[in-house]
């Protein structure tokens, strides 16, 4: 799990006082033996990759809570239209009223008792709502989601971060400028072109995804700049290497809330 420890790309103030000889003759031994266990991804000799498991598992994992906001955000709306056209049709009255016609039909009826009425009424509809909310849920839609997280945005932009970390190591106004506009211009589009194309790869709807790319790619890359650049500011400023994946992911709950609503259009 070396990659969860900056693999090499984040640490500049270490090489800088470790460089005394003996320093080096270790740390080249130390190099030589972790380039033996790395997975090496032309299966012999040269460089190796580990594949950053935390950081998707991590992108996974919010990438479905983002896939299940928006499909519960939909079926409350349903729901809460379906309530108001049947209590249209229907006339029923309040709770009180029903109390007093079915349960105490004589005598008064004391505030406790209404509050109890309330309670256990409240209850079952809670527990009605989160059983349709369970039966009707899209559990393909979700796995599609989990596994756009977990295989491409979790280590693309682990991967993405490193890069500009060794390209832009100061910490510099200038840099935290740069890096942003780099993320919005180059990580942005691709986040949104890959996640479409793997919507429409599992859909098995590959012929239609031109016209997906233009009837929805521009007004969600636009949508995010208002969210991403400033939150993209504090990633870079602020929140180290390793953790950028994770803060960006946690981000990534509202904007895959966004692009789970665009891909289900």
């Amino acid at each position: 799990m070396d990659a969860l420890s900056g693999a090499g790309g984040g640490f500049p103030w270490w090489r800088r006082h470790n460089s005394s000889p003996q320093n080096n003759r270790r740390r080249q031994n130390n190099n030589s033996n972790s380039s033996s266990n790395s997975v090496d991804s032309a299966g012999g000799g040269g460089v190796g990759f580990r594949f950053p498991l935390k950081q998707a598992l991590t992108a996974g994992s919010l990438a479905v809570a983002g896939d299940t906001i928006a499909q519960v955000r939909v079926q409350l709306k349903g729901m809460e239209k379906k309530e108001e056209e049947t209590a249209i049709d229907s006339g029923d009255g309040d709770k009180a009223a029903i109390f007093t016609r079915t349960i105490r039909p004589r005598g008064e009826i004391n505030k406790n008792q209404l509050i109890l009425v309330d309670v256990i009424g409240k209850r079952q509809v809670d527990l009605g709502i989160l059983g349709s909310l369970v039966s009707r849920h899209d559990w393909v839609r979700a796995l599609r989601m989990a596994s756009y997280g977990f295989l491409l945005y979790g280590p693309g932009s682990y991967v993405w971060y490193q890069y500009l970390d060794r390209q832009l190591p100061q910490q510099t106004v200038g840099n935290l400028v740069l890096k942003v506009f780099l993320n919005q211009v180059v990580l942005g589009p691709c986040v949104i072109a890959v996640a479409l194309a793997w919507n429409n790869l599992w859909l098995r709807k590959l012929s239609e995804l031109p016209k997906k790319y233009q009837k929805d790619f521009l007004p969600t890359l636009f949508y995010g700049f208002r969210f991403w650049i400033p939150v993209s500011a504090l990633n870079f400023w602020v929140v180290p290497l390793q953790g950028r994946v994770a803060f960006m992911s946690l981000g990534s709950i509202f904007w895959n809330y966004v692009l789970s609503s665009t891909m289900s259009k």
